[in-house]
């Protein structure tokens, strides 16, 4: 039995919210600071642009870009975890 998908649909009212939240002066900065760790990843020769991969915050902290904070790893390693019972990540 295929697996079924648990995105939301893209309507136009979730387009509108999703819009709205990303120019948000705390999302803005946060955005910031993730492409300023994907250049810092990229200047050290640890990333290269179309490689595929996420530069991982370790303490999921997108603001602190300390190079010992820095890590790549695959998408889909980077954008999933564990989760306890409540849906949180495991720690």
């Amino acid at each position: 039995m295929a697996k079924k998908k648990t995105t939301q649909k893209n309507t136009k009212a979730r387009q509108r919210a999703q819009a709205k939240y990303n120019s948000t002066t705390k999302q803005k900065k946060r955005r910031a600071a993730r492409n300023a760790a994907r250049r810092k990843m990229i200047k050290a020769g640890k990333a290269r642009k179309g490689d595929g991969k996420d530069v991982a915050h370790k303490n999921n902290n997108p603001r602190d870009n300390k190079s010992s904070n820095l890590t790549m790893q695959s998408k889909a390693k980077n954008r999933s975890f564990k989760r306890n019972k409540k849906a949180q990540r495991k720690r």
